[in-house]
């Protein structure tokens, strides 16, 4: 899955970065006899539906004549929203001082799943600070899933 994850990468990134965008990251997932392939983009001001709709007519052709994938998926082009998943390493520096959840491969301290302050990222390793102010140091590898929680400030401040 890995192999044609990083074929496809290979193939659309050029067209969405010629397009002006950021390839944030890929999901290919198969449930049950669908597959989805959902690409995230990103921009300084934040994606719009249009944006999401340009890119993904523009990626759709370009697939088409790659022929990367022999069989019947659903394209999907999307933000990464505000709980955006982290692809790479080097997206977690882009967050520090922010709350993360993260899920493991493999158990720290008997548990898979940490939520945290985002403290340091360096040397392959991602530094989190849980709640009861301990810091746990996970080597990138480790890391199954991680993305950002959103903090919700809902309160409104008046303007005098």
């Amino acid at each position: 899955m890995a192999v044609i994850k990083d074929q496809i990468k290979d193939v659309i990134q050029p067209t969405i970065e010629g397009m002006g965008y950021i390839l944030w990251g890929i999901e290919f997932k198969h449930v049950g006899r669908k597959s989805f392939l959902t690409v995230y983009i990103d921009k300084d001001g934040g994606v719009s539906i249009e944006d999401c709709s340009d890119v993904s007519r523009q990626i759709s052709s370009v697939l088409d004549v790659e022929d990367l994938i022999s069989y019947a998926y659903d394209l999907e082009v999307s933000s990464p929203g505000l709980d955006r998943l982290f692809f790479n390493i080097e997206q977690f520096k882009q967050y520090i001082n922010e709350k993360i959840d993260i899920e493991l491969n493999m158990p720290m301290d008997n548990h898979r799943k940490f939520k945290g302050l985002l403290v340091a990222v360096a040397d392959n390793i991602v530094t989190v600070k849980l709640d009861d102010d301990t810091s746990l140091d996970i080597m990138y590898p480790n890391i199954k899933k991680a993305r950002l929680v959103p903090n919700y400030d809902f309160s409104k401040k008046e303007e005098k």
